[in-house]
């Protein structure tokens, strides 16, 4: 559905938002990064649409672009907590990475994820109000969207801030 947001029109004429939706339904991942260790690099996103529901094997496919993504680095994930994150085959799959740490989210947190504040941050900018007749509509306008979140440097470092989340380097060992 179109989100909805204030709009104008002429005194005394409700707006309308017309839109077919014969579009069904698209879903989108997306993991905002940061260098512990060089935080002057600045936050990285990488994000991918695809039409329908993300599965367990969708998700490990993101995870293997993620890992082409930031180029062999170690990767901290810090997750919620949906089934398709913690299914059997996701925990078999991760066991076998070396370069993956995985860290989950409290219960109904969403205010702790960062991801959810560039959701966020989408919908009421790109996507408000958008009524598309296509799905390649919505997919144009996220991506643009992804687009002006990536060229604002301080944008994406305000979705961790705001969460209260720190970012701590590794302490060497004794």
């Amino acid at each position: 559905m179109p989100q909805v947001r204030r709009t104008y029109a002429p005194r005394g004429r409700t707006p309308l938002l017309r839109h077919r939706l014969n579009w069904k339904r698209a879903s989108m991942t997306g993991a905002l990064g940061y260098h512990s260790t060089d935080p002057g690099r600045g936050a990285r996103l990488c994000f991918r649409l695809t039409p329908g529901s993300y599965d367990t094997l969708g998700l490990i496919e993101v995870l293997e672009q993620t890992k082409v993504f930031y180029r062999g680095e170690n990767v901290v994930l810090v997750r919620d907590g949906l089934s398709a994150h913690w299914s059997r085959a996701m925990r078999a799959w991760v066991d076998e990475q070396d370069w993956l740490t995985l860290e989950r989210l409290p219960a109904y947190a969403p205010e702790l994820n960062p991801v959810e504040l560039l959701w966020s941050s989408l919908k009421k900018r790109e996507l408000a109000n958008l009524a598309g007749d296509h799905l390649a509509d919505v997919a144009d306008a996220t991506e643009q969207g992804i687009h002006h979140i990536n060229t604002n440097p301080q944008l994406p470092w305000s979705f961790l801030t705001h969460t209260g989340l720190t970012i701590r380097p590794p302490h060497p060992p004794n």
